[in-house]
């Protein structure tokens, strides 16, 4: 019974892992520099510069 329950243990932590992998990461957004802030928002502003004419 106890090599049962040790097998069915490890089992069981190994499908959690797997299943953590799988699972989607923390909702929170990923960061962005200021540096790359500001880029994105300088090319915006130019796209919507050509879009305007």
């Amino acid at each position: 019974m106890n090599r049962r329950k040790k097998i069915k243990q490890l089992l069981d932590a190994h499908a959690k892992k797997a299943n953590a992998k799988l699972a989607p990461k923390n909702s929170k957004p990923k960061y962005i520099s200021k540096a790359d802030r500001a880029k994105l928002e300088a090319e915006a502003a130019e796209n919507q510069d050509t879009a305007a004419h």
